[in-house]
Order: C-alpha cells, then structure tokens, then sequence
C-alpha cells in the first residue's frame, strides 16, 4: 500500500502531482517494497495504467494497482503480483471516486550498505523509470 506523504495529501488540491510510497507486495516485480512514486492527480487512466486508490472498504486505506479494464460501476484493478491478493477479485469494480491518480514515475531509493562501484552502477541504471501502460499485462490479467 502505497502512503503519501502530509505534504501531499494537505497540498493535492492545488498541485497536480504528488509523492507515494509503497509498501507491501502486491505490485511485484513491477514495484518493490519502498519505492516511491511520482503520482499526477486527475489524470486519465487507460487499461494497464499504475494508480493508487483508495481501499473500498478502508478509505483511509491507500492502495497502488494495475487498472485492467473499466466496468460497468467503476474499474477493475489486479496487483501485480498474484499471490498477493488485495485487488478487484476480493472487493469488486473501484469506484471512481475512488481513483486518486495515475502513477508516473518510479523511483527506488538506493540500498543500505550498497558501496562498491559496480553495485552502485547496477542501481544508478534501474533506480528511477517511468511506469508506461502495460497493454500486454492488461491483456495478461484481464483472462484471470
């Protein structure tokens, strides 16, 4: 579940991106436990896009997904990550309402204790990459 930050969550009205950061495993391998998310407020979402939303049941509650396909009622979002559960299969088609935004950008912090030059390299290059629409996961997922 992704948290936004106070920051964010007090200036959403008037700024059109904000900050995330997932925690949990229901987006792997395309989000990790501690990544942070760049987040645009109100934007169009398209079947494959990263959004977070707020839990149906547990507004309080913040959750990221994939939004595989819009129904009748709302959208039908999957994790990632088929074990993990905590998607549309459990409570159903998400309100619109209920959509905060479409995530952007990912970017994961740098590991503790990460110091020699090629473990620097390898996260240098995969550290921060946008989140595109993934049609052929939309496709993936809408069969299950």
């Amino acid at each position: 579940m992704p948290e936004l930050s106070q920051d964010t969550e007090r200036g959403r009205a008037v700024a059109p991106f904000g900050l995330a950061e997932v925690t949990g495993p229901s987006m792997v391998p395309t989000l990790r436990h501690g990544d942070r998310l760049l987040l645009q407020y109100g934007a169009v979402i398209r079947p494959g896009d990263v959004i977070v939303l707020r839990h149906p049941f547990q507004q309080d509650l913040l959750v990221v997904k994939r939004a595989v396909q819009r129904r009748e009622g709302g959208w039908w979002v999957l994790g990632d990550n088929p074990y993990a559960g905590g998607d549309s299969t459990d409570y159903g088609v998400v309100p619109e309402e209920l959509i905060l935004g479409r995530a952007r950008f990912r970017y994961r912090p740098r590991p503790a204790g990460q110091r020699s030059p090629l473990a620097l390299a390898r996260w240098a290059f995969s550290a921060a990459r946008p989140l595109l629409s993934d049609r052929s996961a939309s496709r993936r997922l809408r069969a299950r």
